[in-house]
């Protein structure tokens, strides 16, 4: 054999053993000594990801085997999760992007008020805000589109904006409110923009509220020419009523609406119980919400006992036809008038399908 190759083989025994070496090295080499180019690495530390990769290891499931897992009392879609790890409910807090999520907040607020907004109400709205406490979580739901000229206000900065054009309160609450996105809260507003607040607290009429146990609940309304019923008329003589006396033949049983267990839907406060139930009652091509004041005994027991008009507490409906406005002008009718008889043929549609419910219900409780 020549000398070339005898040299040939040493040097390629030589650089196998040094690769061997090498390789064996770099499994001990920690990857958070290695410097990245700027280019190319995160401006995250790669120590997280190895110590995310070691808690990963000390899983029971790192071995590649499949968990079985399935547990049929989890959330609808969750049955593959164990249930420790998960959440089916949310919030409107705010948080940090920065710090211990433990101490993001100072103060969890108990309440959610929301209100739909457009911005020729801006005045009334601060007026009405500055009313609630730092109980109360507060989210505006603007039909206007027109949400940063709000910034003037202090306490805006720190509210949940929705912005979505020409839309109803009903039609936000539905896909926003949520039951398990406000579990977090005790109680939820849903007010209207156009109410005068100057004889109104919220802290206090949250005492009331859990006073007399109301679960579905208004304030009193000032007698003017935006009353309809007298259920929602300001009584002066006592913090809370419950029942009332309306016109001959308006009532076919004192409990009924709308004599007792009736609020209307311009300022509507829930128990988080009771708005699990109403949310569900909300159609989602019904946005006006007409109709659902007659319907609100169907969620809480008695309900002659559980709705009531807080007295002394109260407010003013200003009646300012805002909505209409945002209406279309068709067939020589102004916008208010196209809006106005949308709302009729739609507490037409609710109470036939609420019937229509309850005939199917029964028939199929006859047929077991």
């Amino acid at each position: 054999m020549g000398t070339s190759h005898r040299r040939l083989i040493i040097t390629t025994f030589i650089g196998v053993l040094i690769g061997y070496f090498v390789g064996r090295s770099f499994q001990s080499v920690s990857f958070s000594k290695i410097h990245l180019p700027t280019s190319i690495s995160t401006s995250f530390d790669i120590a997280g990801k190895e110590e995310t990769i070691n808690q990963i290891s000390e899983s029971p499931f790192s071995n590649g085997s499949s968990p079985r897992i399935y547990v049929s009392t989890n959330p609808r879609g969750a049955e593959l999760l164990p249930p420790g790890i998960v959440v089916s409910e949310s919030d409107f807090f705010l948080r940090r992007l920065w710090g211990e999520p433990s101490e993001d907040l100072k103060k969890k607020p108990k309440y959610l008020l929301t209100i739909t907004v457009g911005l020729n109400q801006k005045k009334n709205i601060d007026r009405m805000v500055k009313k609630f406490s730092e109980d109360f979580q507060i989210m505006l739901f603007h039909y206007d589109g027109q949400t940063s000229q709000w910034d003037e206000f202090e306490w805006s900065k720190s509210a949940i904006h929705v912005s979505i054009r020409r839309q109803t309160k009903w039609w936000y609450a539905k896909r926003f409110l949520h039951p398990d996105v406000v579990a977090a809260y005790e109680y939820i507003f849903i007010w209207d923009e156009d109410l005068g607040v100057e004889h109104f607290n919220g802290d206090k009429y949250m005492e009331l509220v859990k006073k007399h146990g109301l679960d579905i609940s208004q304030p009193g309304l000032e007698p003017n020419n935006g009353l309809t019923w007298q259920m929602t008329k300001r009584r002066g003589d006592q913090e809370v009523h419950k029942v009332t006396e309306e016109k001959p033949g308006w009532c076919s049983d004192p409990h009924l609406p709308p004599c007792a267990a009736f609020v209307e839907i311009m300022a509507p406060v829930f128990s988080r119980e009771a708005w699990r139930c109403v949310w569900h009652m909300i159609q989602n091509d019904l946005v006006h919400g007409w109709g659902l004041d007659f319907a609100l005994r169907r969620c809480v027991e008695p309900a002659h006992e559980k709705i009531g008009v807080v007295d002394s507490q109260w407010i003013i409906h200003q009646v300012i036809p805002s909505l209409g406005s945002q209406g279309q002008a068709e067939n020589g009718k102004a916008p208010w008038e196209g809006v106005r008889a949308r709302c009729k043929n739609e507490w037409s549609l609710f109470q036939n399908r609420l019937a229509n419910a309850d005939k199917a219900y029964l028939e199929e409780i006859g047929n077991r």
